[in-house]
């Protein structure tokens, strides 16, 4: 068995990142959403949602006592945000998430390729608690991201607007990762770009745990001399 890769894979909101996960998923990576976990805190007796009623007050919360998530964009990203109020949710809800995503890992140890999806990463990369051995942005121009927001969301132009503006830059994340995907490339030329780079991880793994291998051995080897002698 490799050692575990934990690899970080970002990108702009409807940049096409969703379709590279599912792609390395099928290849046999453990993929761990932080969308999926940010949504499963905050469920009716999630950890985080009694934190954000005190935090927010009762309007974060519909009759039925689950969240008010319109409400929260809108006080979060929308023209109602006051200042500072995205910390104060994210000062509540990445501790729990960041848990979640390390009790994910410690539950596959066979795993070798382990994928957070963060779409936050850039904006988190100084403080998460966690290292990585690659970062993947999936990329696509502001202009088709928007298309995207309002024709498959059923976004408002304002709304998908705010979304974006709230997010790092492409600047940003490019910065950070050391893998770029282009998502306005056909899609099949997409997915095979993802299984080259899968590839390549696997053989670097490989390589990698030889080396650890052979270097184990010559310790052995060089403690038995030593007692030898």
């Amino acid at each position: 068995m490799g050692t575990m890769m934990r690899i970080g894979l970002t990108g702009g909101i409807a940049a096409g990142k969703s379709t590279v996960a599912a792609r390395l998923r099928e290849l046999g990576a453990l993929h761990i959403d932080y969308d999926a976990l940010a949504r499963q805190i905050v469920e009716p007796g999630g950890v985080a949602l009694p934190q954000i009623v005190a935090e927010f007050g009762s309007d974060a919360l519909n009759a039925d006592g689950t969240m008010n998530r319109q409400w929260i964009a809108d006080h979060i990203f929308g023209k109602d945000a006051r200042t500072g109020a995205r910390e104060r949710l994210d000062a509540i809800e990445h501790p729990l998430i960041y848990a979640e995503a390390a009790r994910l890992e410690r539950k596959h140890p066979e795993t070798i390729v382990i994928v957070h999806d963060i779409p936050l990463l850039a904006e988190v990369i100084d403080t998460i608690p966690f290292t990585f051995d690659h970062i993947v942005t999936v990329e696509a121009p502001v202009c088709i991201r928007l298309d995207r927001m309002i024709e498959e969301r059923g976004m408002s132009l304002e709304q998908a607007e705010a979304r974006i503006r709230h997010q790092s830059s492409e600047e940003e994340r490019r910065a950070i990762a050391d893998i770029v995907i282009d998502s306005t490339h056909p899609i099949p030329e997409m997915l095979a770009q993802v299984d080259e780079i899968y590839v390549g991880w696997l053989t670097q793994n490989e390589r990698y745990q030889r080396k650890c291998e052979a270097n184990a051995q010559y310790r052995s080897i060089a403690h038995w001399k030593e007692w030898r002698e």
